[in-house]
C-alpha cells in the first residue's frame, strides 16, 4: 500500500473543495414538476391509507394499509420536516471538521463511511423495544400503537436522535450526561448523569436477558450469532488494510458470509455434534455475552463493533423489508379491533395500566427512546465524517427503527386474536396448558374470538414447538406472526423454519444494542469520573478505558446473572421499569436539547423541541405517579408491595400468582426495589426538566446564551451527505478520486 501523509500535514490548496456550495445544494434538491407530482402522489397514498386505518375500518382491515401509511409518512417527514430542522436549527457546515477527523485515533474517533455508520447506528439503537413493545401494545387494539409509532417518530423520536447526535458531534462527542452538566449546571447535570448511568445499566441488562432467552437451548441461533463475530473482524480488517473505501465490495462479501452462517447454523443444529456443542445453558450464554460486551467495548471501534453492526443491519433491514414485501403480496386481513376491550380500563392480561400513559411507555423504542440519546451521544458522534450526514444517520436511522416497530405490530396482529392472548398471558393465568389457556381466553369476553384447543396445538406443531402457551415477552408472538405471513410462499411445512429463523433474527437484532450500549456506558462513566479526575476523559488512556468498562459490565452483568439464575429476582424485578425509565431518559435528553437550542437564540423554531418534550414529560411523569400511588396492585408497585407484605403478616403461604412464602417474600423485595427506583428516576428527571426550563427562560431574556461547542477547525476531507450521492456530490467525489494517493488525508493508525 502506498504511503499517505497524515491529515494535518496536507496542504489544502492542493486538494479539491471539502464541501458543496449552497448553490450546488439548492440545485441538487430543486423541486421539478415531476418531483412535485411524485410527492403529491405519496401524500395521497398516505392519506388514503390513514383513512382506511382510522375511519373506514370494517370488521377486518387489510395489512397493506399499515405499510403504505408508514412509508408515505416517513418519506414526507424525512424529506420536509427533517429539512426544516436542518435549515433552521442544526445548520450544518461541511467545511467544519468533525471530532472523528480532528481527534482521529484509530480506536474510538474514526471517520467512518456514512453507509457503514448508518448500519452501526441503526443496529445499536434497534434493540428489543421495536420488536417486543408493539407486540405487547396490541392488547389495546391496533390504532393507538400505529399512530404513536408512525406519527410519534416523525415529531419526537427522530427529532431527538438527530438533534442529540448533531449537538454531541459539535461538542467533541460528549455524552448526554456531560452535555447536561455543561448546559444545565452542576445540579441538573449531576441529576442527568446519575439517571443516565442507572438507566443504562438496567437497559443493557434487559437487552442481554432477551438475547439469553432467545438463544437458550437454540444451537442454530448460537452458532449463527457467534459466527458474525469473526465475519465482522474480517470485514473491519478488509476495509482498514486490504481494500480501504471498498464499501460495496465488502458489503457483498459480508452479506454472502452472513447468509452462509445462517444456512450453516440450521445444518449444524441438525447434527448430533453441532447440537451438543452449541446447545448451551442460559447461564453459559450469559457469561459469554458479558465477556463479549467487555471485549467489544475496549477493542478499536473499526475492528469489531462498527462492521458487526453494519453486518447485522443487512439482516435486520433485509428481514423487515422482506416482511413488508410479503404483506403487500399476501395482503393478510387483520381481525384485531382498532380499540380493544382493554383500551378503557386499567387491567389487562398482557400488561396493566390505562391506555394513557402506558401505551406510550410500553412501545418503548418504536417511536421515542431515551436509549437512542445515549448512542447518539456515545459512539456515533465520534465516527461521523461530515456534519450534513447527521440528518441521514440520526433522523433516518430512527425512521428505519419505527418501520421495524410497525412491521412487528402487523406481524403480531396478523395471527388469531385468541392465540395472541394465549401466548402473551402469564402461566399463572393460563395454567400453562391448552385447556387452561382456552378457558382463560374465553373468560376475557373477547368479541368474535372462538379459541379451541386444536388451534393452539396445531399452531405449536406448525412451528415445531411443543407448546406456545404463555410464551410471554413478545418475541415468540412476533416469530409466529412472521412465520404465518411467510408461509404463504412455502406452505405450512416452512413455518417451523421461519419461526426459528425469526427467533434467531431477534437475538442478533438485540445483541448489537448490547455491545454498543456497553461502549457508550464506558464513555458515560469516563465523562462522569472525568469531572473529578480529568485523566479519565482521555479515551486513549487504557487504564481508564479498562477500569470504566469493567465497572459498567460488572453492573449490568451482575443483574443479568441474577435474572438468569433467580426467575423472581434480578432483571425480572427491573423489567417493568424499562419502558418508563427509557422514556424518562428521553425527557432528559430533550430537556438538554431545549437548553442548547435556546442558547443558540433560535426561539422561533423552539416548538419543534418543546412539542415532543412536553408530551413525553407528561406521559412519563403520569406513568411514574401511577406506579407509585395507584391503589390497584396490578398497576402500583407500592400497592402490590403492601398487599403481599400484609398477606405474609397474616400467615398466608400463597397469594396472587406467588406460590409459597419464599415467592411471596421475593415479590415484597422486588416491588420495594421497583417502587424506590421509580421515585428516584422521576425525581431526577424532574430536576433536569426544571433546570432546563430555567436555562431556557434565561436564554430567552438574554437573546441567547454561552456557546459550549468546540472551536471550529477547517475540514480537510469530503464525503457525500446522504445514502444516495447527488450529481454535484458525484462530481466533487470524482475530483477527490483524481487526487494523488500521497496527498489524500488518512486516519491515525493507517498507512
Amino acid at each position: 500500500m502506498s504511503k499517505r501523509v497524515s491529515t494535518e500535514n496536507v496542504d489544502q490548496s492542493q486538494l479539491p473543495p471539502v464541501a458543496l456550495t449552497e448553490e450546488e445544494h439548492a440545485k441538487d434538491h430543486k423541486m421539478s414538476p415531476l418531483k412535485i407530482a411524485m410527492w403529491v402522489a405519496i401524500a395521497l397514498l398516505g392519506g388514503m391509507a390513514w383513512v382506511m386505518l382510522a375511519i373506514v375500518r370494517g370488521e377486518t382491515v387489510n395489512a397493506i394499509w399499515f405499510v403504505f401509511a408508514a412509508l408515505a409518512t416517513y418519506l414526507i417527514g424525512y424529506r420536509f420536516y427533517s429539512k426544516v430542522i436542518e435549515r433552521y436549527i442544526t445548520k450544518p457546515d461541511d467545511r467544519r471538521a468533525t471530532p472523528a477527523e480532528i481527534r482521529s485515533d484509530g480506536k474510538d474517533y474514526v471517520p467512518t463511511d456514512r453507509r457503514v455508520l448508518f448500519g452501526h447506528h441503526f443496529a445499536a439503537i434497534a434493540g428489543a423495544g421495536p420488536l417486543v413493545g408493539p407486540v405487547l401494545a396490541a392488547q389495546m387494539g391496533y390504532l393507538p400503537g400505529t399512530i404513536w409509532i408512525i406519527v410519534g417518530v416523525v415529531l419526537a423520536g427522530a427529532v431527538q436522535d438527530y438533534l442529540v447526535l448533531f449537538f454531541s458531534m459539535r461538542r467533541g462527542g460528549r455524552t448526554i450526561g456531560q452535555m447536561a452538566r455543561d448546559e444545565l449546571g452542576k445540579i441538573g447535570g449531576t441529576a442527568a448523569i446519575i439517571a443516565a448511568l442507572l438507566i443504562m445499566i438496567i437497559i443493557v441488562a434487559i437487552l442481554a436477558l432477551v438475547v439469553v432467552n432467545a438463544l437458550g437451548e437454540s444451537p442454530w441461533g448460537v452458532f449463527s450469532v457467534a459466527m458474525t463475530i469473526p465475519i465482522a473482524i474480517f470485514m473491519g480488517l478488509y476495509l482498514r488494510y486490504l481494500r480501504p473505501g471498498r464499501i460495496t465490495e465488502i458489503s457483498i462479501i459480508g452479506f454472502v458470509l452472513l447468509m452462509a452462517a445462517i444456512i450453516a447454523g440450521g445444518w449444524v443444529a441438525g447434527t448430533d455434534l453441532g447440537a451438543q456443542l452449541f446447545t448451551l445453558e442460559r447461564t453459559t450464554i450469559a457469561w459469554g455475552i458479558i465477556i463479549y460486551g467487555f471485549v467489544a467495548a475496549v477493542l478499536p471501534v473499526w475492528l469489531l463493533l462498527a462492521p458487526r453492526d453494519y453486518l447485522s443491519t443487512f439482516m435486520k433491514i433485509g428481514v423487515i423489508v422482506m416482511l413488508a414485501g410479503a404483506i403487500v403480496l399476501v395482503r393478510p386481513e387483520i381481525s384485531f379491533p382498532a380499540f380493544s376491550e382493554f383500551a378503557g380500563g386499567q387491567e389487562g392480561p398482557v400488561f396493566s395500566g390505562p391506555l394513557f400513559p402506558f401505551l406510550f411507555v410500553t412501545i418503548a423504542c418504536g417511536a421515542l427512546s431515551g436509549f437512542h440519546a445515549l448512542i447518539a451521544s456515545g459512539t456515533t458522534p465520534k465516527m461521523v465524517e461530515k456534519e450534513r450526514q447527521t440528518r441521514f444517520i440520526g433522523y433516518g436511522g430512527m425512521i428505519m427503527e419505527s418501520f421495524v416497530a410497525i412491521m412487528a405490530l402487523v406481524a403480531a396482529i396478523s395471527i388469531d386474536r385468541g392465540i395472541y392472548f394465549a401466548m402473551n398471558s402469564s402461566a399463572a393465568a393460563t395454567g400453562g396448558t391448552v385447556e387452561g389457556a382456552v378457558a382463560f381466553v374465553s373468560s376475557l369476553g373477547l368479541v368474535g374470538v372462538e379459541l379451541t384447543p386444536e388451534m393452539l396445538t396445531t399452531a405449536a406443531q406448525n412451528v415445531g414447538e411443543e407448546s406456545i402457551i404463555s410464551r410471554t415477552g413478545g418475541a415468540p408472538t412476533l416469530a409466529l406472526g412472521i412465520a404465518q405471513i411467510m408461509s404463504a410462499f412455502g406452505g405450512t411445512a416452512m413455518m417451523g423454519f421461519w419461526y426459528h429463523f425469526a427467533i434467531m433474527f431477534e437475538a442478533l437484532f438485540i445483541l448489537t444494542a448490547v455491545d454498543a450500549g456497553t461502549r457508550v456506558a464506558r464513555f458515560m462513566l469516563q465523562d462522569a469520573i472525568g469531572n473529578v479526575v480529568p485523566k479519565f476523559r482521555e479515551v486513549t488512556w487504557l487504564p481508564g478505558v479498562w477500569m470504566t468498562t469493567a465497572i459498567m459490565v460488572a453492573g449490568w452483568g451482575a443483574i443479568l446473572i441474577m435474572g438468569v439464575t433467580d426467575p423472581l429476582g434480578g432483571i425480572n424485578t427491573l423489567f417493568p421499569l424499562f419502558g418508563i425509565a427509557n422514556q424518562l431518559l428521553a425527557a432528559i435528553a430533550l430537556a438538554v436539547v431545549l437548553a442548547i437550542v435556546a442558547k443558540r437564540g433560535i426561539f422561533g423554531w423552539l416548538w419543534i423541541v418543546i412539542l415532543p418534550l412536553a408530551f413525553v414529560a407528561v406521559v412519563t411523569v403520569t406513568a411514574s405517579l401511577y406506579k407509585i400511588f395507584s391503589p390497584i396492585p396490578a398497576v402500583g408497585y407500592w400497592a402490590n408491595h403492601f398487599a403481599f407484605k400484609d398477606a405474609l403478616a397474616a400467615g398466608e403461604t400463597s397469594f396472587g400468582t406467588a406460590e409459597g412464602a419464599e415467592a411471596m417474600e421475593a415479590v415484597v423485595r422486588n416491588t420495594l426495589i421497583q417502587g424506590t427506583l421509580s421515585i428516584i428516576f422521576v425525581v431526577l428527571a424532574l430536576i433536569v426538566l426544571v433546570m432546563s426550563v430555567i436555562v431556557t427562560i434565561k436564554a430567552f431574556r438574554n437573546g441567547g446564551g454561552p456557546d459550549m461547542e468546540d472551536a471550529p477547525v477547517p475540514s480537510r476531507r469530503f464525503a457525500p451527505a446522504g445514502f444516495i450521492t447527488t450529481p454535484s456530490e458525484k462530481a466533487l467525489e470524482k475530483q477527490w478520486e483524481d487526487v494523488p494517493e500521497v496527498l489524500k488525508p488518512t486516519e491515525a493508525g493507517q498507512s
